[in-house]
């Protein structure tokens, strides 16, 4: 070779030396209501404080199926976007800065955080925190997702090796029954009344049980779900198809109502169904997410006469995350029942269909 010779140089053009091309991996692609593709796209790259987990299982959510028919404008507000928030894996990285994080560990993680410092951070109500939507965390639905710095800091937990990853990813839906169960102050020998029999319904029948219930009445449109109910610990079951579900409370209360109320749908016909069958000075809790715009109606009378007392509620709190995570752990929720499909990462779209139309539970989806 000749001295002074530059094998990288091409006539006059100067030397590029080019970084390492991005790393690839599958994922499911939300492009709008009812279009999410399967393809390959860019591993996320992580920043200071944050980290990069490779998912061992994500499960399919109530949350994500709404969002599949209908949008969701705080979940989603940038499309195209990587979607699912539900999941628990490993540790691949770990941005400069975390001390707590190595890579190996088995961990899960919620899908949002506080910043602990705003106006409802210091008022004790974090899951309202001004910053959450920064904090959001999508993706779960690929091999690998980004975990933001303020959910490094407040929701991710080391999960123990016999802890299967299916199963701990239950743990932000369970932190926000968690907190639905604390609001409704169910006490020992109350009959509560649950309408809709999802998987945010099923776990509400267990920790309403756990909570003291003597009766737990529910009431669900699909075979399925109220099959698994009554294996959730469910007393009466009521197909609303076949019977009035708020006259059927009412004959299995001597005319009265439930103690209280939990609606898990989300639909304003039954946030008004809900109040209708809670009894005078009874509790009502709207913890199904109705759709921007939408209203509903309740009698003022019966509401002020019979002093009800009706909460919406919203999400999960650092505590209620911990609370889950123990819980899962000791044994306190069958996942089984809650979890009554496993499909690959590609076939996502099938699977929040499948759960829409009330033929499964949620779906373990493996990367």
């Amino acid at each position: 070779m000749e001295a002074g010779h530059n094998p990288f140089k091409i006539g006059n053009a100067v030397p590029v030396w080019c970084s390492p091309m991005p790393r690839k991996m599958m994922a499911a692609v939300y492009y709008g209501i009812g279009d999410v593709k399967y393809e390959e796209v860019d591993v996320p790259e992580i920043g200071p404080r944050e980290l990069l987990i490779k998912i061992g299982t994500a499960l399919t959510c109530g949350t994500d199926v709404k969002t599949y028919k209908r949008g969701h404008p705080l979940l989603l507000s940038k499309i195209p976007t990587l979607f699912g928030h539900e999941y628990a894996g490993t540790i691949e990285e770990v941005g400069e800065g975390v001390e707590e994080f190595e890579p190996g560990m088995r961990v899960v993680a919620t899908n949002s955080a506080p910043c602990g410092t705003c106006f409802f951070c210091k008022r004790g109500k974090p899951n309202l925190c001004s910053q959450l939507k920064s904090s959001l965390v999508n993706g779960a639905f690929a091999e690998y997702i980004r975990v933001p710095e303020p959910v490094v800091r407040w929701n991710t937990h080391q999960i123990p090796e016999s802890l299967s990853f299916r199963d701990a990813a239950l743990t932000e839906p369970l932190a926000c029954v968690v907190h639905g169960i604390e609001e409704s102050n169910i006490q020992l020998g109350d009959t509560v009344a649950v309408i809709g029999a999802g998987p945010i319904g099923q776990m509400m029948i267990m920790l309403a049980k756990k909570a003291g219930a003597s009766i737990v009445v529910v009431s669900d449109l699909a075979n399925l779900r109220r099959d698994m109910a009554m294996r959730a610990g469910a007393d009466i079951m009521i197909d609303p198809s076949k019977e009035d579900p708020v006259e059927r409370v009412k004959e299995e209360t001597s005319g009265y109502g439930a103690d209280v109320v939990i609606e898990a749908v989300g639909l304003p016909a039954t946030w008004e169904q809900a109040v209708d069958m809670t009894r005078d000075a009874g509790t009502t809790i709207l913890f199904g997410g109705a759709a921007s715009g939408t209203t509903f109606q309740m009698d003022t009378g019966r509401f002020h006469y019979g002093q009800l007392t009706v909460k919406g509620v919203f999400h999960l709190t650092p505590q209620h995350v911990e609370q889950a995570l123990k819980m899962i752990i000791a044994g306190d929720v069958n996942p089984d029942i809650l979890i009554s499909h496993e499909m690959p990462l590609e076939k996502v779209t099938d699977a929040l269909q499948m759960m829409g139309a009330g033929e499964s539970m949620k779906i373990a989806i493996k990367p």
